[in-house]
C-alpha cells in the first residue's frame, strides 16, 4: 500500500538492500581452481619423499634447500616446503617447552567492610646494606582499614598465616564471609596459608604473574607509608622501625583522611560511623549556606558521599552484575577495637 521507499524509510532499512534481497543468491563454485604455477600432485609427492627421507628428516627446510642447490637440484622454494609440511601436520616445535597457563584476571568486589582483604609485604631498609625488615600489612578493601600488620626479620608463609589468623579472630569473620587477595610472592602462596583459608572457610585470590596493578590498594598504602613526612631513608634498628610503624598505623587508621573514602578515616568506615560523620558535615554545610547563601552560587553544598562498591579490576560490563545487600558484620559499630600487632623479635620466636 505504501511502496518500497516509504516502507524502507519507516523501517530504517536501505531500499538498495531490499532490492538486493530480492535477487537469488549466487552459488559459488565448490571446486577450487589450482594456480597455474603450483606444483602438481606428482611433484608434491617427490618433495615430501625427499623431506621424509632418512637423510633430511631431521633437518630444516632451509638447509635441505641449500644442500640440494649445492648438488645441482631444485625442487621448490623453502616456503613451499613449509607449506607442504604444514598441510600434513608436520610443522611444530620439537623442543619440550613449558606451556604457560592462561591466568584469569581477578575481579573482586566489596560492598562493606570485612568482605575482601588485600595484603602484601614490603622491605624497610636497615642500618646497613643488605639488612632489611619485612613489613606485613593486611588491608580491608572497602574501608582501607589496616586490620593487622607485623614487622619481621624474614619473609615467611608461617608468619603470614599467624598474622592473618589473628586478624580473622579479632574481626569475628564467619566462614564464607571473607576473600583474601594477594600477589604471588613466596609468603602469600605458601601451603600453610592456603590450608588456613580452607580450614576457616575463607576464599583466596592471587594476582596474575608479572602484573603489578592486580593488587593496587596494598601498593598504594605502601606508598602512603614511605612518602609520609618523617619516613627515614634507613632505620637505625629493628626497634626504631617497629616504633615508627606503630605510630604510623595508629595515625593512618584514626587520623588519615583518605581520598578514596570521601576523606573519612578508615576507622570511621570500618566501624560503621561513616553515615553519622557525613550527616554532621551536611549539617555544617547547610548552616553555612543559611548564614550567607550568596557565597554559594550553586546552591546548598553537598558533602562527598562514601562509595557504595569498591572493585579490583572491575569488569567492562557492570550492568549485569547483581550486587547483593551485605549481611551485617558481627562487630558492634559503637565499639572501638584496638588491634595489637604481632611483633617478631627474631627469626625463631614470636611474641
Amino acid at each position: 500500500m505504501l511502496g518500497v521507499r516509504p516502507a524502507c524509510r519507516a523501517l530504517s532499512l536501505s531500499h538498495s538492500r531490499f532490492y538486493r534481497r530480492q535477487q537469488p543468491a549466487r552459488v559459488r563454485n565448490a571446486t577450487l581452481r589450482t594456480h597455474p604455477r603450483a606444483l602438481d600432485s606428482a611433484e608434491r609427492a617427490v618433495v615430501l619423499e625427499v623431506l621424509h627421507s632418512a637423510r633430511f628428516c631431521d633437518r630444516a627446510p632451509s638447509e635441505i634447500y641449500a644442500t640440494l642447490l649445492d648438488e645441482g637440484q631444485y625442487l621448490c622454494s623453502v616456503r613451499t616446503m613449509y607449506r607442504l609440511l604444514a598441510g600434513n601436520a608436520e610443522v611444530r616445535e620439537r623442543r619440550a617447552q613449558r606451556r604457560h597457563r592462561l591466568y584469569t584476571k581477578p575481579e573482586l568486589l566489596a560492598t562493606a567492610p570485612n568482605q575482601v582483604w588485600t595484603w602484601d609485604l614490603t622491605k624497610l631498609l636497615g642500618p646497613q646494606k643488605w639488612i632489611y625488615y619485612h613489613l606485613y600489612v593486611v588491608l580491608d578493601l572497602f574501608s582501607r582499614y589496616v586490620v593487622a600488620w607485623m614487622l619481621a626479620h624474614r619473609e615467611s608463609g608461617e608468619l603470614g598465616r599467624r598474622l592473618i589468623a589473628q586478624a580473622i579472630a579479632q574481626q569475628n569473620i564467619e566462614p564464607g564471609q571473607l576473600t583474601v587477595h594477594a600477589d604471588r610472592g613466596a609468603a602469600p602462596t605458601a601451603k600453610t596459608l592456603r590450608q588456613l583459608f580452607l580450614d576457616l572457610g575463607v576464599e583466596y585470590s592471587y594476582s596474575r604473574p608479572s602484573v603489578s596493578n592486580d593488587n593496587p590498594f596494598s601498593e598504594s598504602q605502601f606508598k602512603t607509608l614511605k612518602y609520609a613526612p618523617g619516613f627515614p631513608a634507613r632505620f637505625g634498628s629493628y626497634e626504631d622501625a617497629q616504633a615508627h610503624c606503630q605510630n604510623f598505623f595508629a595515625r593512618y587508621n584514626t587520623e588519615h583522611r583518605h581520598s578514596g573514602i570521601a576523606y573519612l578515616t578508615p576507622e570511621m568506615v570500618h566501624h560503621g560511623r561513616a553515615a553519622t560523620v557525613i550527616d554532621i558535615r551536611r549539617g555544617v554545610l547547610e548552616g553555612a549556606h543559611a548564614r550567607n547563601p550568596k557565597r554559594f552560587v550553586r546552591g546548598v553544598p553537598v558533602p562527598a558521599s562514601l562509595p557504595s562498591v569498591v572493585w579490583i579490576n572491575p569488569p567492562e560490563d557492570r550492568s549485569r552484575i547483581d550486587i547483593q545487600t551485605p549481611k551485617p558484620n558481627n562487630m558492634n559499630a559503637n565499639v572501638t577495637v584496638k588491634l595489637i600487632p604481632i611483633m617478631a623479635t627474631n627469626n625463631k620466636r614470636l611474641h
